[in-house]
């Protein structure tokens, strides 16, 4: 398991595009499964359906790609980088809404050439939410 203080070391987002609340498992460079908690203090809430709050899309791809970002590249010490390529046959299945706790999986599936694919879903209560293949490019870290 990873504290939000690990991942915040392993993850070069911040407040509010940290999408990964806790890492509840971790076979490095395999696989990873994380939560997100979604709260209606979510500043997309305000926004989006702000009557009826549902959490976009986007979003829930967002943190599927931080967690996918964490399988390929969150290993402590790693000079490189790993920065979302491609987005593919992603689907969404059920609403997400504030309250719910998204567990998300990314499990690599192929590593070639600095390009590593990613199949990733995201469950609530043990129902797929979304699920999607995504594709990372690992770049060299900056200096900053």
């Amino acid at each position: 398991m990873l504290s939000i203080d690990q991942i915040q070391r392993l993850l070069p987002h911040r407040y509010p595009f940290l999408m990964v609340d806790r890492v509840l498992e971790q076979e490095e460079g395999q696989r990873v499964v994380a939560v997100k908690n979604v709260t209606i203090n979510e500043p997309f809430f305000q926004g989006h359906y702000p009557q009826t709050p549902v959490m976009p899309g986007v979003m829930i791809v967002e943190a599927m790609a931080q967690v996918g970002g964490l399988a390929v590249g969150g290993v402590p010490g790693s000079d490189l980088l790993p920065l979302l390529a491609a987005i593919e046959k992603v689907r969404f299945r059920e609403v997400v809404k504030p309250g719910d706790q998204l567990v998300i999986t990314a499990t690599v599936q192929a590593v070639r050439a600095g390009v590593v694919k990613v199949k990733a879903e995201a469950t609530v209560d043990e129902k797929v939410a979304a699920e999607g293949q995504l594709t990372f490019a690992l770049v060299p870290k900056g200096d900053d």
